[in-house]
């Protein structure tokens, strides 16, 4: 796996949790190092992400969306996983949503594929979160739409899974910390393989 594009079909031949579990975490071991903003990078983030849930008391289903939210980014070529550096919404979201449906049912996914909307949702609910955002976000909210119009907030209020969503993008927002203790990766390998065990 070690040198196979992650739309090699090899990826679609995992069937075994642990297998799947390996391959994700092998991931983050090759491509996490691509810094996520300017203080940490992917990896630092998603394990940061994962942490936040595990304090916050979420269930194994959202603490696996937190670690492997942003994995879009790691499937794109390193030049263009960036949503706010050129301009362009390469929408790693739903790369990411499409990859993991492969494995992973609903309540990973759509938590994985809502997290951009759940940002641009807070920031026209909530003011004070808009103005929390650092300026990485602010400039790849720009990129993503910007915030809600009121109709956009009317069908969010009513997707799947948006609760799971927001608290992710809470997470999110938080998960920027340099140094900050976080679970290792093995200990993130083994919740991956209790979530994809589940019938």
């Amino acid at each position: 796996m070690r040198d196979r594009p992650p739309t090699d079909p090899a990826w679609r031949s995992l069937t075994s949790p642990a297998d799947v579990a390996d391959a994700l975490v092998g991931l983050y071991e090759r491509r996490g190092s691509r810094h996520y903003d300017e203080t940490v990078t992917q990896t630092e983030h998603a394990l940061q992400c994962a942490a936040r849930a595990i304090v916050d008391g979420a269930d194994d289903e959202t603490v696996a969306a937190a670690f492997l939210h942003d994995i879009g980014h790691l499937l794109m070529p390193e030049e263009g996983d960036d949503d706010s550096g050129d301009g362009v919404d390469r929408h790693h979201e739903q790369v990411g949503g499409r990859f993991l449906a492969n494995w992973f049912g609903d309540g990973v996914v759509a938590s994985v594929r809502l997290h951009v909307a759940a940002k641009r949702y807070l920031c026209a609910v909530d003011r004070r979160y808009h103005d929390g955002l650092s300026p990485a976000s602010v400039q790849s909210l720009i990129v993503q739409g910007g915030p809600m119009s009121e109709p956009e907030v009317a069908d969010f209020g009513s997707a799947a899974h948006r609760e799971a969503a927001v608290d992710l993008r809470r997470w999110d927002d938080l998960a920027k910390v340099p140094g900050a203790l976080t679970p290792t990766l093995h200990e993130l390998r083994e919740r991956l393989v209790a979530v994809l065990a589940r019938p």
